[in-house]
């Protein structure tokens, strides 16, 4: 039991590590404004602006970084990974940080975001966890992506509180709602109806809330395979 103690204390630090690196990437202000370097998405002390997420960004190894608060951003992208900046839906609380990112999970139509409840450390409260993969199309957020990595936003989700992986869809982040066992077979199907061979697993009940990351990694895997529309 002591030696399964050492090593799960040793991969939490690794991944809060992780989570502290700089990362190429970029970020689009609220003017449109686009800019590269390098972002760290979980930077340590107080955002700029109470109650919101924030982001770290330096232009280069050698400058010197400054933070970017929810409200200064439309979007950014660390690494492989693309996030928007999001306010809690209506009926929902985000505990402290009512103004904060989301993951593209997904960037079709309708869109699949993804976030998990549980304050992962200070900036915008995202951190990396083990064990929940996640993965997004290929249109205007990068290429697909799957990892054994979930998204920490600061505070608890709701309902589901702390910890737990939340999922919400919608055409942007201002329509957005939770995606549950309830609506998840119409709401997939509407989402990856481009590929019949998901959307036939999904009806057939072989993928549900509990294995979403599953299916996601399945439909972009469908995706890249799939010849390009004439």
């Amino acid at each position: 039991m002591r030696s399964i103690a050492i090593i799960i204390l040793v991969m939490l630090r690794c991944t809060s590590v992780q989570a502290q690196k700089w990362q190429p990437g970029n970020f689009t202000d609220v003017k449109g404004n686009r800019e590269t370097g390098l972002i760290r998405v979980n930077p340590s002390g107080k955002g700029p602006i109470k109650d919101e997420g924030f982001i770290e960004f330096k232009e280069n190894k050698k400058t010197n970084p400054y933070k970017l608060s929810a409200s200064d951003l439309r979007s950014f992208v660390a690494g492989k990974d693309s996030f928007v900046v999001a306010h809690a839906p209506q009926n929902e609380s985000w505990g402290k940080e009512e103004t904060d990112f989301v993951k593209v999970a997904l960037d079709e139509p309708t869109k699949l975001y993804v976030a998990q409840g549980g304050k992962g450390g200070g900036g915008s409260g995202f951190g990396i966890s083990p064990g929940v993969g996640v993965g997004y199309g290929s249109g205007g957020y990068g290429g697909g992506f799957g990892g054994g990595v979930g998204i920490s936003l600061g505070g608890g989700r709701g309902r589901n509180g702390g910890g737990k992986t939340v999922y919400y869809y919608g055409v942007n982040t201002a329509e957005m709602k939770q995606l549950t066992n309830e609506n998840f077979e119409d709401i997939m199907t509407d989402i990856m109806g481009d590929e019949p061979d998901v959307v036939e697993k999904i009806h057939a009940h072989q993928y549900s809330l509990k294995n979403i990351e599953k299916l996601i990694a399945y439909f972009n895997e469908k995706v890249t395979k799939s010849p390009p529309a004439p």
